[in-house]
């Protein structure tokens, strides 16, 4: 990797083009103006499925950008002028439910040999076609908080498969294509392979950003059904597999994987001298991540509004207010966050709110691992939920856990290894450049 400006923040956001997405990048504009030295540029690389997506994205995020401006101008007459030119942006391409895409941004991003200091796993899809309008009626009514942060009266597309990855990309392959579950290609198993193939650009203060969810719980994924195959909540199980991934990434029992995943970029061969990884969800945010009617799209907006009023911590509702936690996550100091989980043990993050929406970043509780390295223990800052269900953890529960967490990382690291085969390594002007 060639010398790269420190006074350069490179950041990658998937799935940026509408939603979670590009909230996150307008918050890590302001976030990154408001609080960086002026020395500082924030380069951002955000993507989309299509170059008319990619063109639209760079127009919504430049206004964005002037409003930003227009704003610290009316505090400080002239200040847009030292501001505007500390903000990059650039598109690029890449589809998750196509490895071949992934692979084609990844060969694009090495041929650069420019540092990545942080990435935000956004880009992803429910696999929802619906919601049942009775059930949905009735779990509101008898208990609307636990309805809106647990719903399980949303419509699955059950087995859906991406569609056949290597036809039509002339890659020469002698290996059958098994199918690849959809949802998982996309929120889990596409990130996983790019972050594989981008580690010669990371750095051990390279963080990796994780979005996952309050909906993902222990009874929503079957480990005997990594990709949700089965799954009447393909969803929630991909966001479960998230958890269960980045909280065990430090844990000796996964390192044997976690080596070959991810390898050292420091002068020892542990997880300190690795980028760091770290969990987020944005609480309940209304997005068109899930078609709706008008009438159960306001419908569900009313509902999420009641729910924050009568004390859900959860309950952000609008996606400038939810990716507060990713944001954080890239630009907090290490006092703030890595120091922390260090101290603390490695928790889940979330955007949590009070009554009026004012947005804070919170711990949040990960059933079956705790809140951190102490069973028992809720560090300061936390939010502490109960939902119908609900079971303390204990120790065995935290053995489970990581027994879970390791035999995820083992069946993920085979997955990749079989894909690798058949896609062939990354080439970089003729020569080999990714080989791990």
């Amino acid at each position: 990797m060639e010398e790269d400006g420190k006074d350069t923040l490179r950041v990658l956001v998937t799935g940026a083009n509408s939603g979670l997405g590009f909230a996150t990048c307008c918050r890590l504009i302001d976030e990154f103006l408001a609080t960086r030295p002026q020395s500082q540029t924030l380069h951002l690389l955000y993507s989309t499925r299509d170059g008319k997506k990619g063109d639209q994205t760079l127009l919504n995020l430049n206004k964005h950008l002037q409003k930003t401006l227009e704003a610290a101008n009316a505090r400080t007459p002239g200040i847009s002028l030292l501001l505007e030119p500390r903000i990059v942006l650039e598109g690029v391409l890449v589809d998750l439910t196509k490895l071949p895409t992934i692979k084609a941004l990844a060969r694009q991003l090495l041929a650069r040999k420019q540092r990545l200091d942080g990435v935000v796993w956004n880009a992803g899809i429910a696999g929802w076609s619906g919601l049942n309008f009775v059930q949905a009626t009735w779990d509101i009514l008898t208990g609307l908080v636990q309805a809106t942060t647990y719903p399980k009266f949303l419509i699955c597309d059950v087995g859906m498969v991406t569609k056949p990855q290597l036809a039509g990309h002339g890659t020469i392959h002698t290996f059958p294509e098994p199918p690849l579950a959809q949802v998982f290609c996309s929120n889990v198993f596409g990130h996983y392979m790019l972050t594989h193939w981008l580690a010669p650009l990371m750095t051990p203060d390279t963080r990796i950003v994780w979005i996952s969810s309050t909906s993902a719980l222990p009874d929503m994924f079957n480990l005997d059904d990594l990709q949700g195959f089965r799954s009447e909540m393909a969803y929630e199980s991909s966001k479960r597999l998230t958890d269960l991934l980045v909280m065990t990434y430090d844990l000796p029992s996964t390192q044997p994987f976690v080596r070959k995943f991810l390898p050292a970029v420091g002068k020892k061969d542990d997880v300190r001298d690795r980028p760091q990884m770290i969990l987020t969800h944005p609480g309940i945010v209304q997005t068109s991540i899930v078609t709706l009617s008008w009438f159960n799209f306001y419908l569900n907006l009313l509902a999420i509004y009641v729910a924050r009023w009568i004390g859900s911590p959860w309950h952000t509702i609008t996606s400038y207010k939810g990716c507060l936690a990713a944001v954080f996550a890239i630009l907090a100091p290490p006092a703030q966050l890595l120091d922390f989980e260090t101290r603390d043990g490695k928790g889940k993050w979330g955007t949590s709110t009070d009554v009026f929406g004012n947005e804070r970043v919170a711990r949040t509780e990960v059933e079956g691992w705790g809140f951190g390295r102490e069973l028992g223990v809720v560090p300061a800052g936390s939010v502490r939920t109960k939902r119908t269900g609900y079971r303390k953890p204990t120790k065995e529960m935290r053995e489970e856990f990581e027994e879970a967490g390791r035999r995820v990382w083992r069946e993920m690291e085979e997955l990749r290894v079989e894909w690798e085969k058949r896609l062939g390594r990354i080439e970089i002007d003729g020569a080999d450049s990714v080989d791990m």
